[in-house]
């Protein structure tokens, strides 16, 4: 039997939760899946799999086996999608995540002309705003916004942000005036759900080096950025988002940026792709084309939301 086939066997009955359904996804009849992981088990000498017909569980050895297995099974994709390529230019499936509302307003323009100049690539994006694991969920390349951990993957900063407190003018108007982060006690807070639920962080005072923890109590959560901005906009209260999230209704004069004397440090955006996928083509050729467009939207946001 084929080492790696009996591998791809393997992750997929990990993926999809059960042998039964690795074998739906694969074409596969159920016998075909248990001799596949009777090889693997055999080469090993261990079980990998605690399995029964509507489960699977990794035993201590098959979660470390499975790591090696995915880095194998990405690597062997890659030398395909190489040596195809190389003859052809870039080509295949581009897997790309991105933040909810960046992704929508900044990085998709770009990726459809990227598409554009590159016909033989097709690509799957996938807005969320949460972390996701590249390795795991198969992504090319990823955008981050804020401080990267120390990692292997390839990271390249394409831009920065700043966090800004933002309210409408006829909201500021007609209530107290917000001159320092205490003020906010005295406001309704519109807050985005990963923005602080109790409280909003300042930078600290004088010198010391502890954030200042300013309590808050919403009058609304909200789990989208878009949401919130059009709450504060509507005159609702007071909300956190990122610059770049309202620098045209800054512009425009529908919301109004405070407390910008209390700001933190802009926070950086880097894209980041995971190691050795930069050398498959159809990464390489979106990144060459995506970094100087993205590092000029975001140089034009942050001079957009300095009001």
């Amino acid at each position: 039997m084929d080492h790696f086939d009996a591998m791809k066997v393997f992750v997929t009955a990990l993926d999809e939760g059960s042998l039964a359904a690795a074998g739906r996804k694969l074409g596969r009849s159920p016998a075909a899946v248990s001799r596949a992981l009777a090889f693997l088990e055999g080469r090993v000498g261990v079980p990998l799999l605690h399995r029964s017909p509507r489960s699977s569980k990794l035993s201590d050895v098959g979660e470390r086996y499975a790591d090696i297995c995915r880095r194998m099974l990405i690597a062997l994709d890659e030398a395909d999608t190489l040596a195809a390529s190389a003859k052809s230019g870039p080509s295949g499936m581009l897997t790309m995540t991105a933040p909810l509302l960046t992704g929508e307003e900044v990085l998709r323009p770009i990726l459809d002309d990227f598409l554009d100049a590159f016909p033989m690539v097709s690509a799957k994006l996938s807005l969320l705003d949460r972390l996701v694991n590249l390795i795991d969920e198969g992504v090319d390349v990823a955008m981050r916004v804020g401080h990267l951990p120390d990692s292997s993957m390839v990271a390249v900063r394409v831009g920065e942000v700043r966090q800004v407190i933002v309210a409408s003018p006829s909201y500021l108007r007609d209530q107290s005036p917000i001159e320092t982060p205490s003020d906010l006690e005295n406001h309704r807070i519109i807050t985005f759900a990963q923005a602080g639920l109790d409280s909003w962080k300042f930078p600290p005072l004088g010198g010391s080096t502890i954030p200042r923890g300013m309590p808050i109590t919403p009058r609304c959560v909200v789990n989208s950025a878009r949401a919130v901005i059009a709450s504060a906009i509507e005159g609702r209260g007071v909300t956190r988002v990122y610059s770049y999230q309202v620098a045209g209704l800054v512009r425009g004069g529908q919301l109004e940026i405070v407390l910008k004397s209390y700001e933190y440090p802009p926070l950086p955006v880097h894209l980041i792709i995971p190691e050795g996928r930069i050398t498959v083509p159809k990464v390489r050729a979106f990144v060459d084309f995506v970094i100087p467009r993205l590092r000029s939207q975001f140089a034009q946001l942050a001079l957009d939301g300095r009001c």
